[in-house]
């Protein structure tokens, strides 16, 4: 069998460390997989130990080395900590993806009915830990790396009922976009997969759906290409920013939403 073409090789991530954050289900485990299949050695951090444990075992059943990183990552001290652990258990980072977010009260609310205290959880979890996570990251990585946050579609229009996290996801964006400029000189680069809908546990709780109503709901969202979204989709275009094959990029967020809506 002949070797592959040297092009395809770019998208490979072999002697690479990576961390996924919110990485125990859904989104988070489909990235994490997927880079350990294309060779890296894969850290993985989210609150829930025994889920995030099973993603490390499945990292290792690859051939990959893991390490599993329970937390909260809102907590600054925690992820500083975090980014010193991988590196001296796996011996360097290089690909840190902030995937952590969405929220712990799934339930649509009007700006005028929001309280502090659900406007704080939102920018903590969705905006605040991204920046603490690109912070530490970049105390620790080597030049040449990279960062990649997940952001949302909702980042860069209306989310009538969902204005915190989409007020948070274009902080996301514009974070993207400054640290990327600012990197540049180290040759990290920064960039951001913005996901349309994909039917994770807190997206169904928000609709209020189940398995039955996807096809539903993808007619009422108008999504061109026909069909919500897969996690695996978000993990594929994750690995490409990641891989060498996205050498050039940076400061971009790249909307992963089955085409504009109209």
């Amino acid at each position: 069998m002949s070797e592959p073409p040297e092009q395809l090789n770019q998208f490979r991530l072999d002697g690479q460390v990576a961390l996924v954050t919110g990485a125990s289900r859904g989104i988070g485990e489909h990235i994490a997989l997927g880079l350990a299949a294309a060779g890296a050695d894969v850290a993985v951090t989210a609150r829930s130990n025994e889920a995030l444990q099973a993603v490390a075992s499945k990292i290792r059943s690859l051939g990959k080395r893991s390490v599993a990183v329970p937390g909260d990552i809102t907590d600054s001290a925690f992820v500083n900590r975090l980014a010193d652990r991988v590196c001296e258990e796996l011996g360097s980072l290089n690909i840190w993806v902030s995937n952590a977010g969405g929220t712990d009260d799934p339930a649509p609310r009007a700006v005028a009915d929001l309280d502090d205290s659900q406007w704080d959880h939102q920018l903590d979890l969705n905006l605040r830990a991204v920046f603490t996570g690109a912070r530490a990251a970049a105390r620790v990585m080597p030049d040449n790396t990279t960062i990649i946050n997940i952001s949302s579609v909702a980042g860069s229009r209306p989310s009538p009922r969902n204005a915190p996290y989409a007020a948070a996801k274009a902080g996301v964006d514009s974070l993207t976009a400054s640290l990327s400029l600012e990197l540049a000189p180290r040759r990290i680069r920064v960039n951001a997969v913005a996901p349309g809908p994909i039917p994770t546990e807190v997206f169904m709780e928000f609709f209020d759906a189940t398995e039955d109503d996807l096809p539903r709901l993808a007619e009422d969202l108008q999504v061109p290409l026909g069909r919500l979204g897969r996690p695996e989709d978000i993990a594929n275009a994750v690995l490409f920013l990641a891989s060498p094959a996205a050498a050039w990029i940076t400061g971009q967020v790249l909307a992963v939403d089955g085409g504009p809506r109209r």
